[in-house]
Parts: structure tokens; C-alpha cells; sequence
């Protein structure tokens, strides 16, 4: 694995102040790190991966590491943190690229699908986030990064409809997808063959849409559970209203 050397990370310009060029060889130094350990948590893994190891690919001391970071699981969430923004982007990218709801929903969940085999999100995200970040950081974590791409798809989708669903109700329509979505993600990273697992997933998922997609067409009207929900919930907090 080739080594990262932070001073070419920072070029020697003319006039610059050395607070400016001090702080830029910090910043270069605190990603030249996170590359690294990316890298080896990638390869490797968490467990069988030392800070000597990542200090030494970086060229810089333990004491450098320990000035950004309080230890590994503070690096590793950082990787973890940036594997996943890029992870979300990419899914961004892919759903404003479509402008009808049903191929935006579709062309969303391909991305998503592509992510989860990569072995690079499989070995840092799914393998060893839950176990390194305990199950509620890596929940929050993977909430702040993905859930806003699931709630723009169920958005679109339902959005499509006559319906007249409030704020609340779209949220857990977003947060039951969610669910099933992430353990769609877990079922595919962990197979014994990813792609056929994604096929799977992919088939499934496009029924269900298929599905909703026939009730808009058909003007079939929303049941009407979810409005009573909707005025009960609003009797609640007009209740609740000190007088």
C-alpha cells in the first residue's frame, strides 16, 4: 500500500503566513491519516488494524495522530463518517438525475445497491461500524448520512397520488422504508454472492413500488385510518395547548 507524505500535501507558496501554512499542514496531515486508515480498514480491518500501522503509512508520529484524534475509534469514526457522506452523495446524484417519481425511486435504490457491494462500504459500514460505534451511533450516524435520500423518495413517490398526507405521516412511511432498506442494505453487503442478493432486493423492492405506482394510477384513495390518525393526532395537540 503506497505511503501518504504529508509535507507534499503542502506546497510552499510565497508570502503565505506560517499560522496559515501551520494550519494547512494540520489539515493535510489529519487527511492524509484518514486516507490511510480508510484504507487499512478497508483491507484489513478495524480489529487487525494498529495505529502503528496507519501513523507509518501517513509519515507522521503517534503524537500527530493523538492531536486529532483521541485513539482508533475516533479515526475510525471519521472514516466511517466520510465512506458514508460519499456513499449518500452518490445516491443523491443518481436521484436528481430522474425527474418522474418511479424511475427516481428506481435509479435511487440501483445506487444504493451498487454501494452496499462495494467491498469498501461492506468491511467498514456494515462489518465493522455496528460493533466499533455501538448500535446507536451507528444508527445516528447512518441516519444523518441516508435517511434525507429515503424521505426524497418516498416524497416523490407519494407525492405522485391525490393523497393528503401531513409532515408526520410521510416521516413514518420514510422511517419504515428506512428499515426495511437498511436491512435490505445488511442482507446484500453480508451474502455469500452480493450481486444476486442486489437482484433480489432490486426485484422485490420494484414490486412493492410497482404496487403503490398501480394505486396512483387508479386513483384508488389512501385508507382512511391514516386520516383519522391525522385528526386524532391534531385533537391531541389542541388538548395539549394550555388554555
Amino acid at each position: 500500500m503506497a505511503k501518504a507524505s504529508v509535507s507534499k500535501l503542502v506546497p510552499k507558496v510565497p508570502g503565505v503566513p506560517g499560522a496559515s501554512r501551520r494550519a494547512a499542514y494540520s489539515a493535510s496531515t489529519k487527511r492524509a491519516l484518514v486516507d490511510v486508515a480508510e484504507g487499512l480498514f478497508a483491507e484489513k480491518g478495524y480489529a487487525a488494524t494498529s495505529l502503528d500501522a496507519i501513523v507509518s503509512g501517513a509519515r507522521v508520529t503517534k503524537g500527530a495522530l493523538y492531536h486529532h484524534f483521541s485513539g482508533k475509534q475516533a479515526l475510525f469514526e471519521s472514516v466511517f463518517e466520510r465512506v458514508e457522506q460519499e456513499s449518500s452523495k452518490r445516491i443523491q446524484k443518481a436521484l436528481r438525475a430522474e425527474k418522474d417519481p418511479w424511475l427516481k425511486a428506481l435509479r435511487g435504490l440501483r445506487s444504493f445497491l451498487d454501494v452496499v457491494q462495494e467491498s469498501r462500504y461492506r468491511r467498514i459500514v456494515i462489518q465493522d461500524g455496528p460493533a466499533v460505534l455501538g448500535y446507536e451511533r451507528y444508527r445516528e450516524q447512518e441516519e444523518r448520512s441516508t435517511f434525507a435520500n429515503i424521505v426524497e423518495i418516498v416524497r416523490a413517490t407519494l407525492d405522485a397520488g391525490s393523497w393528503q398526507l401531513d409532515e408526520e405521516m410521510l416521516q413514518t412511511f420514510s422511517r419504515i422504508f428506512f428499515g426495511a432498506m437498511s436491512s435490505a442494505g445488511e442482507s446484500v453487503a453480508t451474502a455469500t454472492d452480493p450481486e444476486a442478493a442486489a437482484r433480489r432486493v432490486e426485484h422485490a423492492i420494484g414490486f412493492l413500488l410497482a404496487g403503490v405506482q398501480s394505486l396512483v394510477e387508479q386513483g384508488i384513495e389512501m385508507p382512511s385510518a391514516f386520516e383519522e390518525s391525522a385528526e386524532a393526532d391534531a385533537e391531541n395537540d389542541d388538548a395539549a395547548e394550555p388554555e
